[in-house]
């Protein structure tokens, strides 16, 4: 009985992570078009992209990316709610505004390396074979590496326990901007693609985070117009 009770607590502290089912809807929907959108879309294509070399070194901040998102939804999920919830709509409202764009206007680019033909060999060439492997060239505009960067961050910076930690406000903006540039050293994307992915970004914040943090100044506000009337 007392086990039960205890899972009956636990389920009803942390049922806020019924929102997290959002990510099986996401990743049956992206693998169809990953599935499907194969060879008959739209080019992305800047002339900014031919200046951009290939560097594999980047290939440890591109998968950096999915430890990231992880670990930032995960603290929100377990500190606190409301939080988790800014969060969770940013990322997952904007994850689906991709999908319905590359549903509805099928994307992809024609940059990647040769791998064989760069002239040498290490393990984070390996690394790439096996990205180029199992990720596809299509599914690109705006890009979801830079966007859900991004959005990560932005929950950090406004986090009220965490924007006090500037050791960790640095770390998290240079990893959000590494993620992003390796998006493009990778060959992964245009940089077409990271402007997509940070418009999206002002669109989202604008949308989630302006809101809630008016509401925030106006409570604020009106608390100190009623602490100066006691006063006076």
């Amino acid at each position: 009985m007392k086990h039960f009770r205890a899972i009956k607590q636990l389920f009803h502290k942390y049922k806020h992570g019924v929102i997290l089912s959002y990510f099986f809807i996401y990743l049956l929907w992206f693998t169809y078009l990953e599935r499907t959108v194969t060879t008959n879309f739209i080019p992305i294509y800047i002339k900014l992209d031919d200046l951009v070399p290939f560097n594999e070194l980047f290939v440890i901040p591109y998968f950096l990316w999915f430890i990231y998102i992880f670990i930032t939804v995960a603290y929100f999920f377990l500190t606190n709610k409301q939080d988790f919830y800014k969060c969770c709509s940013f990322l997952f409202i904007g994850m689906t505004i991709c999908l319905v764009i590359y549903t509805i206007w099928p994307n992809g680019h024609y940059l990647r390396a040769d791998l064989d033909s760069l002239g040498r060999d290490n393990i984070l060439i390996d690394a790439m074979r096996g990205l180029y492997g199992f990720d596809t060239a299509t599914n690109v505009f705006p890009s979801i590496h830079v966007f859900n960067s991004i959005g990560a961050f932005i929950a950090i910076h406004k986090s009220e326990r965490l924007m006090k930690l500037k050791w960790l406000q640095i770390s998290a903006l240079i990893l959000t901007i590494l993620i992003c540039l390796s998006t493009v050293f990778l060959k992964q994307h245009s940089v077409l693609d990271i402007f997509g992915g940070i418009i999206l970004s002002i669109v989202m914040y604008c949308v989630v985070y302006v809101p809630a943090w008016g509401r925030v100044a106006k409570e604020e506000k009106q608390q100190a117009k009623k602490v100066y009337s006691k006063i006076s």
